[in-house]
């Protein structure tokens, strides 16, 4: 069994297809930009949302967002970890500054115990305090890749995507593509083509809460030292900051987690999880998929970060990360090629029908998004709905590709 879901196909360049559905109507915008109040440097991914309701996004590179609505919206909140949520009018061209939650000495010193029964009891727990009623989630998509530092490769999609009760099992769980556009490059030596397998199902797969066979089983669990960190607030909320890190060795590849535990709710807040690189053997046969026979591959880093939302006394996934940085060559041949690859997801909506996706309509966890969209250049394209803005480097790379430079 592959416990690691975040996989990629190395290929050369082919054909592409499409998938595109008409625009929805969200004629009401706030916008702008999110610093650190100390140092204003812009911060990225931030999350955005409406209260009260449940339209939201995330800041890009750039500490810049855009949230869009079919009503007023006349506040937005901001989120982010060891920071003070922020709620602020709505309007354009918003400079949010976010100030550093400071912890108190004496709520640093109570926050202890035995960091292993803490993972295990909200493993435990997971049934009962995460989703109870299956959802549909309108989320955002993008794939990225960059060769070196310049990006060959830009796929966005719309997607709804459909999450059963955490009580029940993924099997049931699947995304539907509503739009989506691909810009490649075009230039003759870059042939390679980095694909991910499962494009937005990839934050099915890698739900660790929901998929808790891939980080939280029991035999598993024991392979792990769990060490205590310093709490961190995300938002108002004070959290247990866990590590766990391999304490010894399997078959496949482990992982190095910190785990963000709501001290209150005992319930995951956050997870980031990398995937250990000290067996490179192991952990390409975790990573890929597939390459040409004669091109040689160099894992260097594959991790993700997941952030869960408290929503009406249930908790629902937020928001999606992964990173795979590698290098490649070609036999015969002395230099290394350094790839990065990342891809992201956003919760932007929660739709008021759940109703199980039909079978035909479903994005195939053996997919490539790539195989899906087709090449699209159009300013407006995304008019209609709530995405992660584009950097002000992606912009750039964005035109670059369609002008095939």
């Amino acid at each position: 069994m592959r416990k690691w879901l975040v996989i990629i196909a190395l290929l050369l360049a082919g054909t592409l297809a499409w998938a595109q559905t008409d625009s929805l109507r969200l004629g009401y915008t706030v916008q702008g930009t999110v610093v650190d109040d100390v140092t204003g440097k812009p911060l990225e991914s931030v999350h955005v949302s409406i209260p009260g309701r449940h339209q939201a996004t995330v800041t890009n590179a750039d500490g810049y967002f855009v949230l869009k609505s079919d009503q007023p919206i006349g506040s937005v909140v901001c989120t982010f970890l060891g920071f003070k949520s922020q709620s602020v009018p709505g309007g354009r061209n918003l400079k949010i500054r976010l100030q550093r939650e400071n912890l108190m000495l004496k709520e640093a010193s109570i926050v202890s115990g035995d960091p292993k029964a803490i993972v295990q009891y909200a493993v435990d727990h997971i049934r009962d305090t995460y989703c109870t009623q299956p959802q549909m989630l309108e989320c955002f998509y993008r794939e990225t890749l960059r060769k070196r530092n310049r990006y060959t490769y830009v796929a966005e999609a719309v997607a709804r995507m459909f999450k059963s009760a955490y009580a029940g099992t993924v099997s049931f769980d699947a995304a539907a593509l509503e739009k989506s556009r691909v810009l490649v490059s075009q230039r003759r030596t870059d042939t390679l083509s980095v694909k991910t397998q499962g494009g937005p199902n990839t934050a099915i797969g890698m739900d660790i809460l929901k998929n808790s066979d891939i980080l939280f089983n029991r035999e598993d669990m024991a392979l792990y030292n769990y060490e205590m960190m310093l709490p961190a607030y995300i938002g108002d909320r004070l959290q247990f900051v866990i590590r766990m890190s391999p304490a010894a060795s399997a078959d496949y590849a482990l992982y190095n987690c910190v785990l963000y535990i709501d001290r209150e709710l005992l319930t995951f807040t956050r997870i980031e999880a990398s995937l250990d690189m000290q067996d490179r053997g192991k952990a390409t046969r975790m990573m890929l998929v597939s390459k040409p026979f004669s091109l040689r591959f160099f894992p260097e880093e594959c991790s993700v970060v997941m952030n869960y939302r408290q929503e009406n006394g249930q908790v629902r996934l937020e928001y999606f990360r992964s990173t795979m940085r590698f290098a490649c060559d070609w036999r015969k041949r002395l230099f290394r090629t350094h790839y990065t690859a990342i891809n992201e997801l956003v919760v932007t909506d929660v739709r008021p029908e759940a109703v199980p996706i039909p079978r035909r309509e479903r994005f195939r966890t053996t997919d490539f998004l790539t195989d899906k969209a087709r090449e699209f250049y159009d300013p407006d394209f995304w008019a209609g709905y709530n995405i992660i803005e584009p950097s002000e480097s992606l912009e750039h790379a964005v035109e670059h590709l369609r002008r095939g430079r």
